[in-house]
């Protein structure tokens, strides 16, 4: 068997933050996206390959045979096998807290392997992963991973059938599927975040536009920052409401003046609730030295940040203001907004650059 799956990372645009209060949050996928082959060997090995961490492992099926779970139905996702958890992380070697990236991407992996295929003989296959997002940088890096590894190994153990057909060179999962992936993906985020909110593994595997509403704690100063809440989750609504109108009828440059002040409201408001950076502010300022509009996105206090662009903008502008962007130390992304969640490709869907990599393992 050879399968490869590819997902979204996603960007927060407007609601970070304000979403642990009830507020809406409005959740984007990006074009920039996380890519997975996953091949059934004889070798009587299973082996993780992650070049973008330069992370490359591999144990004998004896070895992981020894921490299968005593009882587990592959078909259904319970809540998160504390036990397991605990056996792996000794089996890895996390006994210091050491909870670094190629620590918790070998236990995500090796969690939903043994507890997907733990009620029946273990597979030797080898798992290469490649991805075009930046880790750590609050773009979905980790759950873009988690759906990858969720629908791949779901996939090859035959609890969800290949939704590619022969005349296929991408497929999607049907929605009882995708609900089965992201909830195995979710208990990957779990692994490697502890309390997340679901919504970016919900966004690796729908894709498009997600608005979600999760709450967790109150604010400690209600009566000062409750207005400012309330005005971020109106900016969310009303960002949602003009993205909407703008896949139903003609888009017109109010669309996206009304889409920039947003940007500069929230990001104001962002500052006040005490997550800014001078990194951003840097960003902000460069940016619209050349008329354009940046916010963060995600936790805040470093991390990503976001800029649109305009359709009519000129490419030179983009030049000088990435090249401006890079002698201030940023790395820097142009990708799209909005695109298919969780996929199987054909080897020839696949783009020649990120297949080729994929194949070396």
């Amino acid at each position: 068997m050879d399968y490869i799956v590819s997902a979204p990372g996603k960007a927060i645009l407007h609601g970070e933050h304000a979403v642990v209060h009830g507020k809406v949050a409005l959740a984007v996928s990006l074009n920039l996206r996380t890519y997975l082959r996953l091949k059934t060997t004889t070798t009587g090995k299973v082996c993780i390959n992650l070049p973008n961490i330069d992370t490359f492992l591999s144990w004998d099926l004896s070895e992981l045979n020894q921490l299968i779970p005593c009882s587990r139905m592959r078909e259904e996702v319970k809540r998160l096998d504390a036990e397991l958890v605990r056996r792996l992380r000794e089996f890895v070697g996390i006994t210091n807290g050491n909870l670094d990236t190629c620590n918790m991407a070998t236990l995500a992996f090796l969690y939903i392997y043994l507890s997907v295929f733990g009620s029946g003989k273990l597979p030797s296959l080898t798992v290469s992963v490649w991805s075009e997002l930046p880790t750590g940088a609050g773009l979905g890096s980790s759950a873009a991973y988690s759906v990858c590894l969720a629908a791949a190994l779901l996939c090859a153990s035959g609890v969800i059938p290949s939704p590619l057909k022969e005349w296929d060179h991408t497929a999607r999962w049907c929605q009882e599927d995708l609900e089965l992936i992201n909830s195995w993906a979710f208990q990957g985020e779990m692994i490697i975040h502890g309390n997340p909110s679901g919504v970016d593994n919900a966004v690796g595997t729908w894709g498009e536009v997600l608005v979600a509403r999760v709450k967790d704690k109150i604010n400690k100063f209600p009566s000062v920052m409750t207005p400012v809440l309330d005005s971020v989750d109106a900016i969310s609504c009303t960002c949602e409401k003009v993205l909407s109108e703008m896949t139903c009828e003609p888009i017109t440059g109010e669309h996206y003046n009304i889409l920039e002040e947003l940007i500069d409201i929230n990001q104001h408001h962002l500052n006040v609730m005490g997550v800014g950076h001078p990194a951003l502010d840097t960003l902000c300022r460069v940016t619209m030295e050349r008329g354009l509009h940046s916010k963060l996105t995600g936790a805040g206090g470093g991390g990503c940040g976001i800029t649109l662009l305009r359709p009519e903008t000129d490419s030179s502008v983009v030049r000088s203001t990435v090249q401006d962007l890079r002698d201030c130390g940023f790395d820097c992304w142009e990708t799209s907004i909005g695109g298919p969640g969780v996929q199987q490709h054909s080897p020839l869907s696949v783009k020649e650059e990120v297949l080729e990599i994929l194949n070396r393992y």
